[in-house]
C-alpha cells in the first residue's frame, strides 16, 4: 500500500462561474470510491477533458474536479478478485474524468468494472495514445466492418486529424480499405495522407455540398466523429445498403434529415456509445489494437505532455488547433 499522505492531481476549481485550473497537493482521502487503488503513469488529453476543464456541466456538474477520462498504471491496492497488487491496468472512459474524479492525477480510484488488464505487448505510453480515443476508433471500425468490406467502396472519416479520426484512418488503411479525409486544415494534408489517407476533401466543401435529401452515392460507409451538416452529407452521400458510424457531435447534436438515405438506400447509422459500451467489445477492441491494429507512426507522431503544460493544450484543443494524440506524463 502506498505510504504517502498527498498526491499532485490538475484539478479545476468554479468560482462565480469562473473555471481556474492548478496542481494542487491532494490528500488520499479525498479520492473517490473504488474497488482498485491505481498509481497513474499516462493519462491522455480527449475532448471531454476539454469540455470539463473548462466547466461545462454536461460533461462535470460539480466542482472543484479532476478532469481525465484516460488512466493507465498500477495497482497498488485491491479489493476486487480480477485484480491483484502490481497488475497493469488500463481505465478509460465510464465516469472516470466526469463526475469521477479522473487520470489527470497520479492516484484514481476505480470499480473493477471499469478496468481491463494492459495487454502485454503494449507500453503504458503507448496504451495512453491510444487512450479512449483510439478505443472508440477501434470500436467504430469493429462495427462498421462487420458489414462493410473493402473492396464494396471508400470510408468516409469526419475530424480525421483529432484522436479518433486519426485513429481510424490507420486502422482503416491495415485492413486495406481505401480512406477519404475530412478536414476543415489545410496545413495538414501531408499528415492525414501520411496516416493513410488516399484523399482530403476541405471540411467548407464538404458542408457546402447541395442541400438534396439524397446526395450522389460515393462511399461504402463512414466514421464520424463530429455530427452536424458534416454527418447528414456523409449520410445521404453513402452507397446503398451502407454503414455509418457516429461518435461525436462537437459541430452540432442536430441532424436535418429525411429518411430516405435509410428507407431507399437501406443506409444504417450505428451510434458508438463509447463511454458504457459492453467490455467484451471493449477487450476486443483493445486486443487488435495492441496487434495488428497497432500503428507505430501514430505513436511516434504524438505529443508528451507534463501535468503543467495541460492548461496551454486544453486551450488548444477548445480552439481547434490540436492535432493528433497528446499523451500526459504523471509518473514524475
Amino acid at each position: 500500500m502506498n505510504t504517502q499522505s498527498t498526491y499532485k492531481a490538475f484539478r479545476i476549481e468554479e468560482n462565480d462561474g469562473n473555471y481556474t485550473s492548478s496542481i494542487k497537493e491532494m490528500p488520499f482521502t479525498d479520492l473517490s470510491e473504488g474497488e482498485l487503488l491505481i498509481k497513474v503513469h499516462y493519462s491522455s488529453l480527449n475532448y471531454k477533458d476539454a469540455l470539463s476543464a473548462s466547466g461545462n456541466k454536461g460533461v462535470t456538474r460539480n466542482y472543484p474536479h479532476t478532469p481525465g477520462i484516460d488512466a493507465v498504471g498500477i495497482v497498488v491496492s485491491s479489493k476486487s478478485s480480477k485484480f491483484k497488487v502490481s497488475d497493469n491496468v488500463i481505465v478509460t472512459s465510464y465516469d472516470l474524468g466526469m463526475n469521477t474524479d479522473g487520470g489527470f492525477a497520479q492516484y484514481v480510484k476505480a470499480p473493477a468494472d471499469w478496468v481491463v488488464k494492459l495487454p502485454e505487448n503494449l507500453s503504458m505510453k503507448e496504451a495512453m495514445t491510444i487512450g479512449t480515443a483510439g478505443l472508440t476508433a477501434g470500436m467504430s471500425v469493429l462495427k462498421l466492418s462487420e458489414i462493410v468490406k473493402p473492396e464494396d467502396g471508400p470510408i468516409v472519416v469526419s475530424g480525421s486529424t483529432g484522436g479518433v479520426g486519426s485513429v481510424s484512418l490507420s486502422i482503416l488503411k491495415k485492413l486495406g480499405y481505401k480512406t477519404v479525409a475530412i478536414t476543415g486544415k489545410e496545413t495538414e494534408i501531408e499528415f492525414l495522407k501520411n496516416l493513410g489517407a488516399d484523399e482530403v476533401i476541405m471540411r467548407e466543401d464538404f458542408e457546402n455540398m447541395a442541400k438534396k435529401p439524397l446526395l450522389k452515392p460515393i462511399y461504402a460507409g463512414g466514421i464520424d466523429t463530429v455530427g452536424g451538416v458534416i454527418l447528414e452529407n456523409i449520410i445521404k452521400s453513402t452507397f446503398p445498403m451502407g454503414v455509418v458510424t457516429c461518435c461525436g457531435n462537437v459541430a452540432s447534436p442536430k441532424l436535418d434529415l429525411t429518411v430516405f438515405p435509410f428507407i431507399l438506400r437501406g443506409v444504417t447509422l450505428i451510434g458508438i456509445d463509447s463511454q458504457n459500451y459492453p467490455m467484451g467489445y471493449r477487450e476486443k477492441a483493445w486486443e487488435k489494437l495492441s496487434n495488428e491494429w497497432m500503428n507505430d507512426q501514430l505513436i511516434e507522431t504524438s505529443t508528451e505532455i507534463s501535468l503543467n503544460e495541460l492548461k496551454e493544450k486544453i486551450d488548444l484543443m477548445l480552439k481547434g488547433k490540436l492535432k493528433g494524440r497528446t499523451v500526459v506524463k504523471l509518473d514524475l
